[in-house]
């Protein structure tokens, strides 16, 4: 009887057992999926949040891409406009907005839009960054190189600057133009392994120095931060 009774106990332990490991192993599966949430669904979030926060842009924005990607060119072209409205230095909506007017087939609006934003951006070299990365991120591969340009000429001695111009021709396909900003970014500031790397490629050969140079201006801060994967803050206080 009693070892019937202690085999009943061992069953019972190992019944508990594999449960709880299917239990908790279950708990860990569910947390390490990734939560989907459809277009629909973000849209409706947005549009709620949108009535509790009106003046808030990056809600605008967000909410005019999900439109730009269903095709509904005049709700997007309306969302853009109220980022901007709100946000007057909101450089991704203004150029989702020309992407947009691109896509709609209104060019003879697009293009006066974009040269008016490169004016406005011509101020500093970190609004005319700004606004070519978000030009760069919608395809509008013209415009970007435009203000990449602008920027480099309000800071022609940015390391940064002539550093992603060079990676940018070649993405284009472009080694001749990418060697020659490339020598340019790494003549200012040799302490660039990822940029030796890229010229060795091509057959120049360079040196980089033993001893790494840690400090940087906040321009080419500012570009590690926009094409090195860091969130991009919208608002004028940052291109001040």
């Amino acid at each position: 009887m009693a070892n019937a009774s202690k085999l009943t106990g061992l069953i019972l332990t190992a019944v508990f057992l594999v449960a709880g490991c299917d239990m908790f192993g279950g708990a860990q599966k569910d947390k390490e999926e990734p939560v989907v949430i459809s277009s629909e669904q973000r849209k409706t979030e947005l549009l709620e949040k949108i009535e509790k926060d009106y003046d808030n842009a990056e809600l605008h924005y967000e909410l005019g891409k999900i439109y730009q990607a269903d095709g509904l060119w005049q709700k997007a072209e309306t969302q853009f406009s109220r980022a901007i409205g709100f946000d007057p230095v909101h450089r991704k909506a203004e150029a989702a907005l020309v992407k947009t007017l691109t896509l709609a087939g209104e060019e003879d609006r697009a293009a006066p839009l974009a040269k008016n934003y490169l004016s406005q951006a011509q101020y500093s070299p970190e609004a005319s960054l700004r606004l070519g990365r978000a030009f760069q991120q919608e395809g509008l591969n013209d415009y970007a190189i435009t203000a990449y340009k602008q920027a480099l000429d309000l800071a022609p001695n940015s390391a940064g600057l002539n550093k992603q111009i060079g990676y940018y021709y070649l993405a284009q396909g472009d080694k001749v133009r990418a060697e020659e900003y490339l020598r340019r970014s790494f003549q200012l500031n040799p302490n660039q392994p990822e940029v030796a790397g890229e010229l060795g490629r091509m057959g120049v050969i360079v040196q980089v120095p033993k001893e790494k140079k840690t400090s940087g201006s906040q321009l080419d801060k500012l570009i590690d931060k926009l094409f090195g994967g860091g969130d991009e803050e919208q608002g004028q206080q940052t291109e001040q």
